[in-house]
């Protein structure tokens, strides 16, 4: 189930719904401390980071146990969340699994559970920078290898989409942004507007606008979104805004 940017009050009733009927909740600890205030009864199973195979095995051995779990992912869990790895495992080992409502006989049932991702979080605070198509790129080569995030990174900018980067910058990984900024620099202007935004709609938020030319020196860590606008995103105010292409379609005044 996904927990959203981390405020309760951005939690989806169902997912609130599914934590309340859970008897185990399985999840990284960052993200199970942000419910505590949510867990009464259940029985909690937390890992640390880089724990993500021995969490969702945990929560299918559960499952597999006919115990209802909650597996908790930050923002959507479908979204570099938790829902790929568990069917993924559960494909690996041959097990039958199905929708709450399925009449098959199955090893146990699983609902993914929506939530409001990272970049729609962040984008509803920058105003509108995801008007127009738009690519998420995450720059973490712990799982995949950076040439192939290059490649990503080079398309998007070439094909003019707007482009949102997950996991920019690491204590250990320190260099992939200063890189992406130059490689995008070859098809955008250095005055395009960036957004950035740290911890949305949790305690220590922080909101930044500025330029392409400028992002590499801004505070970035990994609990950051950017939002590179396309040629024709623009700042309005503390906003950014890319536009859909109503005030040229109907020719409503100046753009």
């Amino acid at each position: 189930m996904s927990l959203g940017p981390g405020a309760v009050e951005y939690l989806a009733p169902k997912a609130q719904e599914a934590l309340k009927a859970a008897r185990v909740v399985v999840g990284y600890q960052t993200y199970i401390t942000l419910i505590t205030s949510l867990l009464t009864h259940q029985e909690v199973v937390a890992t640390g980071m880089q724990g993500e195979v021995k969490r969702c095995q945990a929560a299918i051995d559960r499952a597999r146990a006919g115990q209802w779990v909650a597996l908790v992912s930050g923002g959507d869990a479908g979204i570099y969340g938790m829902a790929g790895l568990v069917l993924e495992l559960c494909a690996v080992q041959g097990l039958k699994v199905g929708q709450v409502d399925s009449n098959d006989e199955l090893d146990f049932s699983l609902e993914v559970i929506p939530g409001i991702p990272a970049l729609t979080a962040g984008a509803a605070l920058l105003g509108a920078p995801l008007m127009h198509d738009f690519a998420a790129i995450s720059l973490s080569d712990l799982l995949t290898p950076w040439e192939i995030i290059q490649r990503r990174v080079e398309a998007a900018a070439q094909g003019d989409f707007v482009i949102v980067l997950y996991n920019p910058k690491s204590k250990k990984r320190d260099w992939q942004l200063k890189a992406v900024v130059e490689l995008v620099l070859r098809y955008r202007e250095p005055l395009t507007p960036v957004g950035l935004v740290r911890r949305a709609r949790r305690a220590g938020e922080e909101i930044i606008v500025t330029t392409l030319e400028h992002l590499p020196k801004q505070p970035v860590d990994m609990q950051t979104i950017i939002i590179v606008g396309n040629s024709q995103s623009f700042q309005y105010g503390p906003y950014l805004v890319t536009p859909r292409g109503y005030l040229a379609k109907y020719q409503v005044g100046d753009q």
